[in-house]
């Protein structure tokens, strides 16, 4: 696609912002600008004053578009992660719910293609499983049927199609620590989630390379006493253990603002992740739907800015698209915009090893978003993707 210079540009940089240009070439940013006097390129974006951030990354979200991942099918997985594109998340990880087996292996067959087709337009690294390894008393919105201990067969082969990237999984669950050290020594990132588990156990599990918390505060225990003495959960945990990262869901439904600015504070921009955990129905108007595939899924509502349970006792997944994550982190929550930006492109990058992804910095890839005041995406590049102010 030849060179581009973007110009006129709010750099959103590793720990600042300032005012600059870009030059990018072959997929690759070449130099970052203070002045683009006499520079020379094939095309020239001009941002007038907008905002470009790196691609934001994406870890765990199920689907969008109206369609689950859960489906299995490939317009399914095409259309999702089209429709996260154009909110500006250049790099997925499209996350598979606790389900049958059978749905389990038609997702990897769809992922496989999906990667295939969309291979130079996004960045696919691989597939989450959330589940089946989790917690009856913290389903949240899971179908209870299909959750279970876990099962030496089924995970190996499982782990074996040699596209899972992260799992996430209960570690109070007989044979999670095995578990666990399986997934480590195939560089598959595991991850704690939908567990009752207390702090000793999850310290066990981090000791044996378990370094991730999935959705923190959402589906998890916290302290309890017993006989008056307190024992932390893994909310606890997460504040406790040096070395643990979270991820926290920041559509401003799950968890308030208070609580948010109270985590970046606390776990900080370096430790924390942001994701939308969101069910098919973001970047949608529907009212009604399934989280879940729609032969095994759990009916949703959608109402207040988030999906919820029939009987409205729990959540049902998120609605959110990413650029509404930068907007509540920035603009309700108070956290600076750097910092709410680096928690979705730059922090998940090192959590899954994704060295070229994240950052405005020479020699890094040039996956951009350009956005305005509001957080309204105005343009999204990748290698072989131009929209908006790029196109």
């Amino acid at each position: 696609m030849g060179s581009l210079l973007i110009k006129n540009a709010r750099l959103i940089l590793d720990d600042c912002i300032k005012d600059g240009a870009v030059l990018a070439e072959d997929g690759r940013i070449i130099r970052i600008l203070d002045d683009d006097s006499g520079i020379h390129s094939d095309c020239v974006a001009d941002l007038k004053g907008m905002y470009l951030s790196p691609g934001f990354v994406e870890t765990h979200f199920h689907g969008g578009g109206m369609c689950d991942f859960s489906d299995g099918s490939d317009d399914a997985f095409l259309t999702a992660i089209d429709t996260f594109l154009s909110h500006g998340a250049t790099t997925l990880f499209p996350t598979i719910i606790a389900t049958t087996e059978n749905e389990i292996w038609k997702a990897i067959r769809a992922f496989s293609e999906a990667v295939s087709i969309e291979g130079d337009k996004v960045t696919l690294p691989g597939l989450h499983l959330e589940g089946p390894y989790l917690s009856s008393a913290q389903k949240g919105s899971l179908p209870e049927r299909f959750l279970r201990d876990p099962d030496k067969n089924e995970y190996k082969a499982i782990a074996e199609s040699g596209v899972i990237r992260r799992w996430t999984l209960a570690p109070e669950r007989s044979g999670s620590m095995e578990l666990i050290d399986y997934l480590v020594s195939r560089s598959i990132v595991p991850s704690i989630g939908h567990s009752d588990a207390e702090y000793s156990c999850v310290l066990e599990a981090f000791r044996h390379g378990c370094h991730l918390i999935t959705h923190l505060y959402s589906a998890m225990s916290t302290i309890v006493r017993r006989g008056g003495f307190r024992f932390p959960g893994i909310i606890e945990s997460a504040f406790c253990i040096e070395g643990m990262d979270s991820e926290i869901i920041a559509d401003g439904a799950h968890i308030p603002p208070e609580l948010l600015r109270m985590v970046w504070r606390h776990i900080g921009k370096n430790q924390l992740r942001l994701t939308t955990d969101a069910s098919r129905c973001a970047g949608s108007d529907v009212k009604e739907a399934t989280i879940g595939s729609r032969e095994n899924g759990t009916p949703i509502i959608v109402e207040d800015g988030v999906a919820k349970l029939l009987d409205r006792s729990a959540f049902g997944g998120s609605i959110a698209t990413p650029d509404r994550l930068i907007r509540v982190m920035w603009k309700t929550a108070g956290v600076p915009l750097v910092d709410a930006v680096k928690m979705y492109t730059a922090t998940p990058s090192r959590v899954f090893g994704l060295e070229k992804k994240g950052r405005l910095a020479e020699g890094m890839d040039a996956d951009f978003v350009c956005f305005d005041e509001s957080v309204s995406i105005r343009g999204v590049m990748t290698r072989s993707f131009r929209s908006g102010v790029f196109a």
